[in-house]
Parts: structure tokens; C-alpha cells; sequence
């Protein structure tokens, strides 16, 4: 992602070191291209690691963890998606979606209560 944006916001200083429109236009195309393969990529990652037989991330692998659904079985692709931008509203209010995780019976967050999962030690 990072050489999309630099291809792109490098064209933006050739001619002109950065003046005028179409050099703005490559800087801001550039940029969202990028942000939007970050997010695409952010989402895609960590909803088929999720959903998939191993059920979890990189890291939650690393520490023995396994994101399930409140039966304990595998969550589907759409419930690891809704689980994922969940965590964009758990950040939105001052990280307390993350934080109710320590003091909610289940250990869950907001993000898995409002996707009906749960993170288990495998």
C-alpha cells in the first residue's frame, strides 16, 4: 500500500514540486487509494483469519485465542465483518467498547456484544 501512495504522491512533485491542480489531485488520489487498500485490507484480513478453521488472527493465534460465536462455534464471513467495523464504533467512544471488556461478565467488548461473539482461550 505504501508504494501506491508514494507512486502517486510522488507524480503530484514532478513538474512543479507540487503546484497547481493535477498535482494536488495525484497527492489526494494517492491518499485514498492508500487508505482505502488499508481499510479493505484491515477488514479482509481480519474477517477471513476470523471466520476461517482457525478462527482468529495472527496474534490471537500467538496467544491461544478463538473468536466464536456465543455457542462456541465458528463465526460466518458477514459476522466477522459486522465484528470488525463494530470496532470502529468501540474506538469512536473514547475506546469504552474495549475497555468494557474488563468488567463485563462474558469478557466482551461492545463490538462483540453487538455481533454476538466471543473471544475464547483455545
Amino acid at each position: 500500500m505504501v508504494p501506491v501512495g508514494l507512486i502517486f504522491g510522488g507524480i503530484s512533485w514532478l513538474g512543479g514540486m507540487g503546484h497547481g491542480f493535477p498535482h494536488v489531485a495525484f497527492a489526494f488520489l494517492g491518499g485514498g487509494i492508500t487508505a482505502l487498500l488499508v481499510i479493505a485490507g484491515q477488514w479482509l484480513y481480519e474477517a477471513f483469519m476470523q471466520s476461517s478453521q482457525y478462527q482468529a488472527t495472527l496474534g490471537k493465534m500467538i496467544f491461544g485465542m478463538k473468536v466464536t460465536d456465543l455457542y462456541g462455534n465458528r463465526i460466518s464471513f458477514a459476522r466477522a465483518t459486522g465484528r470488525h467495523f463494530a470496532k470502529w464504533l468501540s474506538a469512536m467512544l473514547f475506546c469504552v467498547g474495549f475497555i468494557m471488556v474488563g468488567f463485563t461478565e462474558r469478557k466482551q467488548g461492545l463490538h462483540d456484544m453487538l455481533a454476538g461473539t466471543l473471544v475464547r482461550r483455545s
